[in-house]
């Protein structure tokens, strides 16, 4: 199966750099699979996780906070204010900032809007599917 090149950067730092057979995303009209030789494309992404298919079909997992994904005949750039591999979450601070979030939201925090609250929730709930994804990914593998 034929490959492109994939990158990854986040505000912050490149994250990923290399070649991959392929990636899942979902854009802002739905979900997005993006092969070798697919059309050129510029799309909005939402918070989530990018699921990236190696060169040795090994599956990697990375959580953004949303962005944007550009396709270009061989290379696949992914723009994001936050990107975090899989393997690097913390379960426990995830589950500890679910819990305040869902705690935020259920005592109405004044400091915040009703819709800051579930982006943020969201935004958790994302990374601890990231998590969970990549543990059974590594888990497949031994």
């Amino acid at each position: 199966m034929a490959t492109f090149k994939l990158i990854v950067v986040s505000a912050e730092q490149h994250i990923f750099n290399g070649e991959v057979k392929g990636i899942q995303a979902t854009g802002s009209e739905g979900e997005l699979g993006i092969l070798a030789g697919h059309l050129p494309l510029l799309t909005a992404i939402k918070p989530g996780i990018i699921k990236i298919t190696l060169e040795d079909d090994t599956e990697e997992v990375i959580y953004i906070s949303g962005g944007f994904l550009e396709v270009q005949p061989t290379i696949v750039t992914v723009l994001a204010d936050v990107a975090i591999r899989g393997k690097e979450l913390d379960r426990e601070r995830i589950l500890e900032a679910k819990r305040k979030a869902e705690q935020n939201i259920v005592s109405g925090a004044k400091d915040a809007s009703y819709e800051m609250l579930v982006s943020k929730l969201s935004r958790e709930l994302a990374k601890l599917r990231a998590y969970e994804l990549t543990d059974r990914l590594t888990q497949r593998k031994r």
